[in-house]
């Protein structure tokens, strides 16, 4: 690992001595043996210079992170020969037998000259070791943009999802063995995709997709979390299911993430966007996911921005949960470590459990951007007399916790809510028109 400089000598190298979890941009986590929690970042600093190499910081508990250095020394040699890259992006680790393996991207805002590199390590604290360009991109050709990897194994097949704005996301077989693409030319010879094209936006919405991430779906398939719209102000996340990883993946509805005909802000489902809490900070343009499976619980880790000062950005967790049939969706509160339960027998079971007065948010189909702002049910035993309970906290029917549009599939779970630091019962819901509904229940 290449550990901190001294800012006092070194004035390239920021104070990180205050940073935790800010700056913190595309981040994507992994649990050692030992149980430490590892997080790898863009090259981002809100308040001056790049300093390249790919962030790390390191948990106990994934609500507190310490900065631990930079995983490389800056930008590969092929990589910046290649791109002019002045720092990495989006970085993805993932362990293949004893080995660790850091895919990261180099390139500039605007161009799709781009690449992704893979750098490999006995453990996550490093030491990395470059192994030279995975897939390339040129700015004057078709196709997707060699950015923002993620690595799937699917059985004895091992796949990079990829790409962003430029020609949508792509879908690239591995070499398990190296970690390569499998038809790279030779080792630490990239190869030149695309691969099979999975999503996609219109260029009225100048395309703007990126940060695709896919997982197992619960009794088969595979769904896939990907960020929709502009960084700074309206990003948030959607979701489409298909039954094979290279797709097609379509949405609640049935849309095809693919489709250029239909409104834009229609196709793929909302699962997290902009929104704010009463007497909560206003958490901004959520997104760039990873998952991280850690034994029985799933968690989103993304970033966001403070809505009071939108240059500031950080990395938050959040449980992913599934519905009934299916769908990933996200709790209305940030991650609060070892006091959250796993123990889904445990989660509620019966709907008198869901009467009281409750926080909401609704992020509609076509609205699914900038800030929603929380609104207040109060939910009475007769209004749930259209609600099923399923068990383990699995739900479904026509509730009073939205307009009743149509049935919801929603899952009720413990949390904490973090603006009255206390423990409550929150739930995430979705329907067959998009629409996804979250909240925390206050009294």
């Amino acid at each position: 690992m290449t550990l901190l400089g001294d800012p006092a000598v070194d004035p390239a190298v920021p104070d990180t001595s205050a940073w935790g979890g800010r700056h913190a941009h595309d981040p994507t986590a992994v649990r050692d043996d030992d149980g430490t929690y590892w997080l790898f970042s863009t090259d981002a600093f809100s308040e001056g210079p790049v300093r390249a190499g790919v962030q790390v910081r390191r948990s106990t508990d994934l609500v507190t992170w310490e900065f631990h250095g930079w995983a490389l020394p800056g930008v590969p040699s092929d990589g910046a020969a290649w791109t002019g890259a002045e720092g990495l992006w989006a970085p993805e680790v993932v362990r293949v037998g004893d080995e660790w393996r850091m895919y990261w991207s180099a390139s500039t805002f605007g161009s799709r000259t781009s690449a992704i590199g893979l750098a490999v390590a006995p453990h996550p604290s490093g030491p990395w070791e470059d192994r030279g360009l995975v897939v390339t991109s040129r700015h004057d050709a078709d196709g997707p943009n060699a950015i923002d990897a993620n690595v799937v194994v699917d059985g004895d097949r091992h796949w990079m999802v990829y790409g962003s704005f430029f020609g949508g996301i792509h879908v690239l077989e591995l070499d398990p063995a190296t970690g390569g693409a499998l038809d790279s030319p030779g080792p630490g010879r990239p190869a030149w995709g695309p691969g099979w094209l999975v999503a996609r936006r219109a260029r009225s919405v100048e395309g703007a997709i990126e940060g695709a991430f896919v997982l197992p779906r619960p009794g088969g398939g595979w769904a896939l979390v990907v960020s929709y719209d502009s960084l700074f102000s309206t990003y948030h996340v959607r979701v489409g299911v298909s039954s094979a990883v290279t797709g097609p993946y379509v949405d609640r509805a049935g849309r095809d993430l693919r489709d250029l005909d239909a409104d834009p802000a229609t196709v793929g489902t909302p699962v997290l966007a902009g929104h704010r809490f009463d007497g909560g900070r206003t958490w901004l343009a959520p997104g760039h996911a990873s998952v991280l499976t850690d034994g029985d619980v799933q968690l989103l880790v993304h970033h966001v921005r403070d809505g009071d000062d939108p240059t500031r950005h950080e990395v938050q967790v959040r449980r992913l949960v599934w519905t009934d049939d299916g769908w990933p969706l996200v709790s209305p509160q940030p991650w609060a470590g070892p006091t959250e339960s796993n123990d889904e027998s445990s989660w509620p079971s019966d709907v008198a459990d869901l009467v009281g007065t409750w926080e909401v948010v609704t992020f509609a189909q076509s609205a699914a951007s900038g800030v929603t702002a929380s609104h207040v049910v109060e939910a009475t035993p007769d209004a749930f007399a259209g609600v099923r309970a399923l068990g383990a906290g699995r739900f479904v029917g026509t509730w009073p916790l939205a307009e009743p549009d149509a049935p919801l599939h929603a899952v009720v779970f413990p949390s904490w809510d973090a603006v009255r630091g206390r423990a409550a019962l929150s739930f995430a819901a979705t329907d067959d028109t998009g629409r996804t509904v979250f909240g925390t229940r206050t009294a």
